[in-house]
Parts: structure tokens; C-alpha cells; sequence
């Protein structure tokens, strides 16, 4: 399970904006737990906020993601956006000083570069991720975004095709770590075509942008620079796209397919996701009874929901519960374990079966947790997926994440993923039967 991360320490940039070719001064810096990413308008003495989502955009923009509030806006967030994104930030305040953000490059490079220089700090609670239980469609004037379920992380795909002489058809398709972002995605830098650049300009567009910052394709490759990578303006349109997602307010889990989009279609995607969020906001306040679960559970209330005893109950507690979306449980590990006097004596290690039952009993209690199947048994259907990666030894605490796939009346899917510190340790997908109980 990942947790939130925010910066070691603030860092300073000072550079020129692609657009307004006005040099300006931002600071990030560190920001407590749960706050977000936040940018920070300072002007005249005085500052004005905005939070980091699609509530915060300023509409109108077409060639950037600009954030402000009608008389004041921030301009060009995508590539800073897409650092924060890709290097699994959750948490930073963005003060500005000018207009836009400095453009470097044109690429998401010296961000990452200084960043990574400084640390990333672990902030002890878990990421908040938005899963998607269903597809979400977006076609338009020949662009088309879709985003899939995908438990497995973030992917991205995009085709990127101009029909014309000076630019061929590209495609990019990637899982996004912070791996992946730092080396494939970071350094594609922006581009247009020949024909385009000065009407762009003529538009108020790229008033700081030069041979370097800029690629500037005629018959299929820059004017004056060379590229990065082959499919170098697809790689960029990926990290424009990475970028607009943040906007939805926090780290997104799902597979987006894009085809021939750009920030206005990504910002209508991001809208419908965010529109989901706020729909599962609205079903979980309507159906969480007026005593609520507490986010934390001890081993007694967790016998109130599950019906495991010792020596087989293998949760010591729940240490954050959001019911019919997610739970994450404890283990403790001892070398007082019953299974310990028979399982390699000699080399004590947990049966991984016992890991695989550890998780399966977070994700009854996350099952059992939603106010219609209180007082039901969960039983096992099917196990899918499972992977043992790690062995688990006494003196060991086992993290049990568990993540809803469906509930429906009568059965329930969930993913559930242990680990031992940072390491992943065991994973599957379980399902259950949620059935009465036969109890007086």
C-alpha cells in the first residue's frame, strides 16, 4: 500500500513562461497530510488560493490548463501537474509570483530533476486512489478519451494523429510509475507545426517559445533540434493528459485510451470523473446510518462484524475503514504463533495460505461493514490472482489492504494486497458469498 507523499524541503524556480514570455518565481513547498496540492497566487501583497481541480480551472484555455477564479489565473499547470502526478505527490502548496508557470524546456524535466534531488517524504497514511467500477466515454469532433477499470495501477495510450505531411501518426501505451514518468514521459518537451507557430502567436500563444523549448516539426521532424525519442510530441501529448487527470483532485486508478485529444477534451473527461466522485459521495452519505462506523477498529469490534475467534481471528486491527470501498488491517506477526511449532520449526515462516485468510478476513469485515449486510457471513466463492512474493517471518507486521471491486445483495469483490513495510508480500482477488446467518 502507498503512502502519501509530499516534499522534503521547498524548492525555488525562476524561468520564463512558454505563453506570456514573462519571467516568474514559484516556491513548492512540503504541505501537511490530506491537503492536496494547492496553488498559491501571490500579487500586490496578497494572495489568492486554488486548490488543484477542475473547480479551480480557468475556462477558455485551449492550447494550456490554466487554474484562477475569473480575474486572476495561474497559467500552463499541465507539465507541473503531470510531475506531481507521475512522481506520486499528494501533497504540496505551489506559490506563484507572475502569471505562468516557467516553461524550462518545454518539458517536465528540470521539475522532476530538482524535485528528486531534494526527497520525497512518506506521510504514514494511506493514498486516496479513485477506482472505477465502470467505463467512462468521451467522443467528440474526432477525439475520443475512454477510461477503463484497471486495478493494477494507472495506464495511459494515446494515438496521436494530425493527418498532416509535417507530423505522422504516433502511439504511446505505458503503465505510470514514478520510474516510468521520470525516464519515458518527463523529458518530451512541447511541440507544434510549422504552419501552426505563427498563428499561434499571432493568438497570444507561445510568446516565450524558441527553438529549444519548442519543437517545431516540418516534414516529420523539429526545425533546429533534434528529438528525444521518436514518438517525442505523442510521449508529450501523455503528459499533458497526465497532468489534466490530477485535476480530478486525486491520484487516479484506471486504464485511459486517447485518441487525438487535448486539454479541452481531457478537462470534459476530467469532469465526468469527477462527477463520479461526488455521485459515490452522495451514495455512501445516503446509505451510512446515523452511528457510523468508526474509521478504526480494535480486535472487539472487529468480533462484532466477523466471526472469527482465536486461534484463528488473524486481524489485530483495522486502521482505516471507508465502508464498501476500502479497509486496511494489521498483523501483527510473533513467534507465539501456533503455526510457528509445526511450520518450518527449523526456519519459521507464515503459511502463505494464513496470509491469503489475514486478507480475505479484512475484506469480510470491509464487506460486512455497509449498513445492508451487517449481522451477514461472508464465505469465499473464488480466489483469483494470487501471488506470493514474500516470505513473512516472526517480528513481522502484515499491512492488509482491501479494496472493493462490486458489492452486490448477495455477493461481494474485492482486491487485497498485503505487505511487510513498503514490500508486497501476497495479493489476490477474492470473492464471497454474503449470505444470513443462521444465529438465534
Amino acid at each position: 500500500m502507498e503512502m502519501q507523499k509530499t516534499l522534503c524541503k521547498e524548492i525555488e524556480f525562476n524561468g520564463r513562461g512558454l505563453h506570456t514570455g514573462l519571467e516568474t518565481r514559484i516556491v513548492i513547498k512540503p504541505a501537511e497530510v490530506g491537503r492536496g496540492i494547492v496553488f498559491v497566487r501571490i500579487y500586490d501583497d496578497q494572495k489568492a488560493t486554488f486548490p488543484a481541480t477542475i473547480d479551480s480551472m480557468y475556462p477558455g484555455e485551449g492550447r494550456q490548463t490554466s487554474l484562477g477564479n475569473g480575474s486572476l489565473r495561474i497559467r500552463t499547470v499541465e507539465h507541473l501537474m503531470a510531475t506531481f502526478h507521475g512522481l506520486g505527490i499528494d501533497n504540496a502548496v505551489v506559490e506563484v509570483e507572475g502569471e505562468e508557470i516557467p516553461g524550462f524546456d518545454g518539458s517536465a524535466k528540470y521539475f522532476v530533476d530538482r524535485i528528486l534531488e531534494v526527497g520525497l517524504l512518506s506521510q504514514g497514511k494511506p493514498r486516496d486512489y479513485l477506482y472505477l467500477s465502470e467505463p467512462i466515454y468521451l467522443d467528440e469532433g474526432g477525439q475520443s478519451l475512454i477510461a477503463l477499470p484497471y486495478r493494477e495501477g494507472l495506464k495511459l495510450s494515446y494515438s496521436l494523429s494530425y493527418q498532416h505531411r509535417d507530423l505522422r501518426d504516433q502511439f504511446f501505451s505505458s503503465s505510470v510509475t514514478p520510474e516510468v514518468f521520470e525516464r519515458e514521459l518527463a523529458p518530451a518537451r512541447t511541440f507544434c507545426l510549422k504552419e501552426e507557430a505563427l498563428a499561434l502567436k499571432a493568438q497570444g500563444f507561445g510568446q516565450g517559445a524558441d527553438w529549444e523549448n519548442t519543437l517545431v516539426f516540418e516534414n516529420n521532424l523539429p526545425l533546429h533540434n533534434k528529438l528525444r525519442f521518436p514518438n517525442e510530441a505523442c510521449r508529450h501529448k501523455v503528459m499533458d493528459l497526465l497532468g489534466d487527470l490530477y485535476l480530478v483532485g486525486k491520484p487516479l486508478r484506471a486504464h485511459v485510451i486517447a485518441c487525438r485529444s487535448g486539454h479541452v477534451k481531457n478537462m470534459k473527461l476530467v469532469a465526468k470523473l469527477r462527477a463520479t466522485i461526488a455521485k459515490r459521495e452522495q451514495s455512501i452519505q445516503m446509505s451510512t446510518p446515523k452511528r457510523e462506523l468508526p474509521r478504526e477498529l480494535d480486535v472487539n469490534e472487529i468480533q462484532k462484524i466477523i466471526p472469527h475467534r482465536y486461534p484463528f481471528l488473524l486481524v489485530d486491527k483495522i486502521i482505516d475503514l471507508i465502508p464498501g470501498e476500502r479497509a486496511v488491517g494489521i498483523k501483527n506477526v510473533t513467534i507465539n504463533e501456533y503455526y510457528f511449532r509445526g511450520h518450518f520449526p527449523g526456519h519459521p515462516v507464515m503459511p502463505g495460505v494464513l496470509i491469503l485468510e489475514a486478507l480475505a478476513q479484512v475484506g469480510g469485515v470491509l464487506m460486512l461493514s455497509r449498513p445492508e449486510n451487517r449481522g451477514k457471513l461472508a464465505y469465499f466463492m473464488t480466489i483469483e490472482g494470487v501471488k506470493f512474493r514474500q516470505p513473512v517471518h516472526p517480528g513481522d507486521q502484515l499491512r492488509l489492504e482491501a479494496q472493493v471491486i462490486k458489492i452486490r445483495s448477495k455477493t461481494g469483490q474485492c482486491t487485497g494486497k498485503a505487505y511487510v513495510g513498503e514490500k508486497l508480500v501476497c495479493e489476490a482477488e477474492v470473492k464471497f458469498a454474503l449470505v444470513e446467518s443462521t444465529e438465534k
